[in-house]
């Protein structure tokens, strides 16, 4: 499989994007809402297979603190094909330099990103838009 890789903004289309994460699953994230988040993170990855946007990551950093790697997704399609492994690589690779780099992972997938090096924070705290649901989804005690 030979993927094509972008690192910016250029030429993304907003609405095959929120496909994509609709398809992943993880959820319905609304084009205008993408385009204001990835435009406000540092570090982006976008793989493309064949002009079709097949997996995506992003991290919002600050230069030399802290890079929180989030919304990573792949297509269907290219689940189980090492898509994922190379997204959350490039993302890790683009943070060098910060003293730490932070994720939030789908419950149930830390021992994919355990591979990283990522362990669980003991201190990480969190107030969600919706925290009964957070809860009932074991996000949060």
């Amino acid at each position: 499989m030979t993927l094509e890789w972008r690192h910016s903004l250029e030429g993304i289309d907003w609405e095959e994007l929120s496909r994509l994460y609709q398809a992943a699953p993880l959820g319905n994230k609304q084009p205008d809402g993408l385009k204001l988040v990835f435009s406000n993170s540092m570090f982006k990855c976008f793989a493309y297979d064949d002009s079709r946007l097949v997996g995506v990551g992003r991290a919002m950093a600050d230069g030399l603190d802290c890079s929180y790697i989030c919304d990573v997704a792949v297509h269907p399609s290219h689940q189980g094909t090492g898509l994922g492994k190379e997204i959350v690589s490039r993302l890790v690779d683009l943070s060098t330099g910060h003293r730490k780099i932070i994720l939030y992972a789908v419950a149930g997938k830390e021992p994919f990103y355990e591979k990283f090096g990522f362990r669980r924070m003991k201190t990480a705290m969190a107030i969600f838009e919706n925290q009964a649901q957070a809860a009932e989804r074991g996000l949060i005690e």
